[in-house]
């Protein structure tokens, strides 16, 4: 079994609580939305793209995309709505690179397809921005080394994993999740932080996710290393 390395600086879990709140902006066509979304706060951007991972994070492991679903569903331009659909969200480290990504995607497709310009979406059919409002609440929870971590990786909520792996990193800024930097500069795992950050968050459930980290953690405690 492995000689664990205790931490200088414990981690400290943390949860969250949210909640959405109605920007007052909507658009009934493609450049309407290009529009509003060079202006909304980064906190509206995540919404529409983590919302259904948020509420549903139990029953789904892939949160549609809202501006995919209404260019799809209500103004039925399917190519680009297959377009954003297609948007890799993990490979952002930033709500800004996102959202130029979303603007570049319409403004390229509308370039190409001049008549999509001209599509309304029907009264009560408008896109509405929405944000998230999010608030930190620190837990009972701090560890300082790797069989302590986790042992408290196995009790926290689901939403205490939804933030230090989603929004930390993205909404933060932050190149890696909380975890996996922690476990590198704190516990010296490089290799096991690595790891945990090559696991794609966005193709598993808060539980699955939480399984596979767990696993990867006591195989590294009960290793020879």
């Amino acid at each position: 079994m492995k000689v664990l390395v205790k931490a200088k600086e414990p981690f400290r879990f943390v949860t969250r609580l949210h909640l959405t709140e109605l920007t007052g902006l909507k658009a009934s066509t493609l450049k309407r939305m290009v529009s509003i979304l060079k202006k909304v706060p980064g906190s509206c951007i995540y919404h529409h793209t983590h919302r259904f991972l948020q509420q549903h994070q139990h029953i789904s492991p892939e949160p549609p995309n809202d501006f995919a679903y209404w260019v799809s569903n209500i103004l039925v331009e399917e190519e680009l709505g297959e377009r954003l659909a297609s948007i890799d969200v993990v490979q952002f480290t930033s709500i800004r690179q996102l959202r130029e990504k979303i603007i570049q995607t319409i403004d390229s497709y509308l370039k190409a397809h001049p008549s999509a310009s001209r599509r309304f979406a029907e009264p009560g059919d408008e896109f509405h921005f929405i944000k998230s409002v999010s608030f930190i609440v620190p837990t009972k929870y701090e560890v300082s080394d790797l069989a302590e971590f986790n042992n408290i990786l196995k009790k926290i909520t689901p939403d205490s994993v939804y933030f230090h792996i989603f929004e930390s990193r993205l909404r933060l800024g932050k190149k890696e999740n909380d975890f996996s930097n922690w476990l590198e500069h704190a516990l010296l795992e490089k290799e096991l932080a690595g790891k945990i950050s090559r696991l794609d968050p966005y193709t598993h459930t808060m539980e699955e996710l939480r399984e596979a980290i767990i696993r990867l953690i006591e195989k590294e405690i009960n290793s020879n290393g």
